[in-house]
């Protein structure tokens, strides 16, 4: 019997990055979503093509072996998929991760202890995506107690990073997906090591692309606080001077500086934190900077501005590093200007959570926003210049 891996998320990502990577090592891909129409599209073509883009020419690679179950009508059918598949991946948005533990929960529960543990990896834009997905997984509502002792015999959790520029698409595209060549998938190894706490016959899954590490923090920090960090500002300050695209936005002199600025910061908590020698570093700004700015991956600043009450989080790209390098002494002015712009994204067409920040700015007063949106405590040296950022905000809103 050949290989399959089940991932949850048919969109861009799901049918671009990961299971373009899952069809190039072999294994066949079922498709588990919740929307009618792009699960029966799926189900009627034998192939879609993945489209690289990158500044030395194009590439395009051919998609087969693959179908999509509907995972609102046909639970039963996916469990049985889960009970026998070798990887289980999803591509979902952070939100969506307890909504699709419940399915995955049953499918490992129906696995036997004599097979090889299930690999489980989440490849969401969040740090430690797949232990909070496992901690959905293994929440009593949808594992019981009692087959918690000997859960690690039937899966293994492995959090990982994915870097991959994935603009939006031509409408009339089809399942086909275009996306910048560069890519970055970063894997723990050690949940696939055999130890007290997993399996004896655990086995690391075989996927041409992923990079395996020990510690995979680094990485992580390395791609949210630069990539993230960078595509945002450029979109934030794009957004507030009417710019349409990020490219666009990175041939503004100023913009591009400002994003520059930004990373300069972040690039010293990476630095100092991570042992990450200062040129490996500085090569990696330049690259990003050339990635975002790439005429051919041409993303709406309001599509990759979207969600700015999650991207003012406080683990998120502009607090959460600004926060560590104030603790560490360091002035971020290059990020406070940057989560400046985040709260100025307000009311946004399409976008929920903009429209739930102008509610929040509205409301409260700057100190309550600060905690609310940014999950800052007063004690932090961060705190009092957010509030500042806000108060300037809400200032120039009632004008």
């Amino acid at each position: 019997m050949g290989k399959k891996a089940v991932h949850f998320g048919s969109g861009n990502i799901g049918r671009g990055f990961v299971a373009c990577f899952l069809h190039e090592s072999g294994y066949e891909v079922v498709f588990a979503d919740v929307v009618d129409k792009l699960v029966d599209s799926i189900n009627a073509t034998s192939s879609y093509n993945v489209i690289e883009r990158g500044v030395e020419g194009t590439v395009t690679k051919k998609i087969t072996n693959y179908r999509a179950i509907n995972s609102k009508y046909n639970e039963a059918e996916l469990v049985d998929e889960i009970a026998t598949a070798d990887v289980v991946t999803c591509s979902v948005g952070p939100n969506i991760l307890r909504f699709i533990a419940p399915v995955i929960a049953k499918g490992i529960d129906k696995r036997s202890n004599d097979e090889k543990p299930l690999a489980v990896i989440a490849c969401e834009n969040m740090i430690n995506a797949t232990d909070a997905l496992a901690g959905h997984i293994k929440d009593p509502k949808n594992t019981p107690e009692h087959r918690l002792d000997d859960h690690h015999e039937r899966a293994a959790y492995a959090n990982s990073a994915i870097d991959r520029i994935v603009p939006a698409q031509d409408p009339n595209a089809g399942l086909d997906v275009t996306l910048e060549k560069f890519y970055e998938w970063v894997v723990e190894e050690t949940p696939f090591k055999p130890s007290e706490n997993t399996a004896a016959n655990v086995e690391r899954p075989s996927i041409e692309g992923i990079k395996w590490v020990d510690n995979l923090l680094p990485f992580i920090e390395r791609k949210l606080f630069t990539v993230n960090t960078s595509h945002a500002t450029a979109a934030y300050f794009g957004y507030n001077r009417q710019k349409q695209t990020v490219d666009d936005a990175m041939r503004d002199k100023d913009i591009r500086n400002r994003v520059a600025e930004a990373i300069n910061e972040t690039a010293k908590l990476i630095v100092d934190k991570h042992g990450i020698a200062p040129e490996e570093q500085d090569a990696y700004k330049k690259k990003i900077i050339d990635r975002i700015s790439n005429p051919h991956l041409a993303d709406a600043v309001e599509r990759v501005g979207r969600a700015p009450l999650r991207k003012l989080g406080r683990k998120e790209r502009f607090i959460g590093p600004a926060a560590e390098l104030a603790e560490m002494g360091h002035e971020t002015p290059a990020l406070l200007a940057a989560a400046e712009m985040a709260f100025r994204f307000q009311n946004v067409e399409g976008d929920d959570e903009s429209k739930e920040l102008a509610k929040i700015m509205a409301e409260n007063g700057p100190e309550d926003v600060v905690t609310k949106v940014c999950g800052l405590q007063k004690s932090e040296k961060l705190y009092p210049k957010v509030v500042e950022v806000v108060q300037r905000v809400q200032a120039d809103s009632q004008d």
